[in-house]
């Protein structure tokens, strides 16, 4: 897989049999991403053999098996293909085909409470997911801030939401993650604020 895509899609796993294959990968609807627009693609991972591709109201069974380690090959209709699979969190599945830049996206729909039917669809379960996991990191998280010259903290971003409306700190006051070394990010604490 080429840097650029490690870069577009940063921290993916690869397949690992014990840790996917059967709560994550098996037996679930992956929804391919590329083309929605278009028309919309069900995988369903049966079995080590059974491979069925749903398309509008056809259904077709095809042939899939784990060659080594994260490394697929799949019979579809365009012949066979092999591919390395990664995750990128429990419902969003990567396979890139050996040797090339080609990626499939799919985005597990049996995780998501409605369906996935187009373009706008995937971007509001995008957005709503990766919405909802920033805001569970910044409200955890640690922050020192910097006012007068002088570091204070670390603070979480409730308590410095407190100081805000309490006029204790200025909204405009840089922070800092815990570990990170300096402000260079040029993070105030309204945009922290603004995320939750």
């Amino acid at each position: 897989m080429s840097a650029a895509i490690f870069n577009l899609l940063p921290n993916l796993q690869p397949f690992h049999h014990e840790t996917h294959y059967t709560d994550l990968f098996l037996n679930q609807h992956w929804v391919l991403v590329n083309g929605i627009s278009k028309k919309k693609a069900i995988y369903v991972f049966k079995d080590e053999k059974t491979l069925h591709i749903s398309e509008s109201e056809t259904t077709t069974e095809t042939s899939w098996c784990i060659e080594t380690k994260n490394t697929f090959s799949i019979v579809t209709e365009d012949g066979k293909t092999t591919v390395k699979a990664y995750f990128k969190d429990n419902d969003v599945l990567i396979l890139n085909r050996l040797e090339t830049d080609d990626c499939a996206i799919f985005i597990n729909e049996s995780s998501y409470s409605s369906a996935l039917n187009s373009l706008e669809d995937v971007q509001q379960f995008l957005h709503k997911k990766y919405k909802t996991k920033a805001n569970d990191l910044i409200f955890d998280h640690e922050f020192y801030y910097i006012e007068k010259s002088k570091e204070f903290g670390p603070f979480t971003v409730e308590d410095l939401t407190k100081k805000v409306k309490s006029e204790t700190i200025s909204p405009f006051c840089f922070v800092r993650d815990i570990n990170e070394n300096d402000y260079s990010n040029r993070l105030r604490i309204r945009d922290l604020i603004r995320e939750l």
